[in-house]
């Protein structure tokens, strides 16, 4: 595991746990914000699954403004989501703090037993497919003395958890995913086909009966990832984005059809993401786009 960095953020600090078991995780990030009013966040669709665990007030969450803040709000302090194609609203309170995972898809069945398709488009609270184990590990988590001892306690928790696999994925889908994140979402569906053997027709039945999407829309959010990825950057280091450079640097026709993206995965244009988001972004929040390929 690589060495706990902590940027010196007025309002938010974010935690990066380093390479904590590569082969399952993307990133493990750990975050503490104190604001001075509750805000509302909105949680992007990525090539990942993700997994948080926050150690004081619990996640409130829904899928629209009102849904976040009203009754039907999902609250839980152990939320488990899939992949999903609209972005998730979070209500986010003034005091709170814990540790977010991205997940590969492709581990979940080897860490909890489910194929990824089986969480697509909803979060659910973790302990209905991680079991009791996970609650545990939340209360370690919340007694642990700091940062790094999380992190160990989480490894830990990977490690023992992973098994061996009942039922392994047709080795066409995996490859089709990789392939996919290889290509940053660019190849096309025809080659894609060819290069697993598989008819682009019974291909996209047994892609999404593993992932809840179909390769199509699997490769459309992993451009968007590389593009908002590409963005965030640009942010993070005081430029101005060149929507149209990282539109045509992402493999978009054209600059609207990255906004067209954004107005489906962010809910708004990627001016109005980046003026909302700007104190998470300026952060360092989220993964790196190149490690969704494993």
């Amino acid at each position: 595991m690589g060495d706990v960095v902590e940027p010196d953020v007025a309002d938010w600090r974010f935690v990066e746990g380093g390479r904590l078991l590569p082969e399952v995780v993307v990133s493990a990030v750990g975050y503490t914000s104190r604001l001075d009013h509750p805000v509302l966040h909105r949680g992007l669709p990525s090539p990942a699954l993700t997994l948080v665990l926050t150690f004081d007030e619990p996640v409130i969450s829904g899928f629209t403004p009102e849904e976040a803040f009203g009754r039907d709000a999902h609250t839980t302090h152990l939320v488990l989501g899939g992949l999903h194609t609209r972005p998730v609203f979070i209500a986010q309170p003034q005091l709170q703090s814990g540790i977010q995972l991205a997940v590969r898809p492709l581990a979940l069945r080897r860490l909890f037993g489910v194929p990824a398709g089986e969480l697509s488009e909803r979060a659910v609270d973790a302990r209905d497919v991680l079991g009791a184990g996970v609650e545990r590990l939340w209360e370690r988590l919340g007694e642990s003395a700091g940062w790094a001892e999380r992190f160990e306690v989480l490894a830990g928790f990977l490690r023992d958890g992973m098994t061996e696999v009942r039922r392994e994925p047709r080795p066409e889908v995996t490859e089709a995913w990789k392939w996919i994140a290889r290509h940053r979402g660019t190849g096309s569906m025809a080659a894609l086909a060819e290069h697993v053997h598989l008819g682009e027709r019974q291909l996209s039945a047994v892609f999404k009966a593993e992932f809840g999407l179909s390769p199509k829309a699997a490769s459309r959010l992993m451009r968007f990832e590389h593009a908002r990825q590409r963005i965030a950057l640009a942010v993070r280091e005081g430029d101005r984005p060149d929507l149209s450079r990282t539109a045509q640097a992402c493999g978009y026709y054209d600059h609207s059809h990255l906004v067209r993206d954004f107005q489906q995965y962010a809910g708004e244009s990627p001016r109005r993401w980046i003026g909302a988001e700007l104190r998470n972004i300026q952060a360092g929040a989220g993964q790196r786009a190149e490690d969704f390929q494993a």
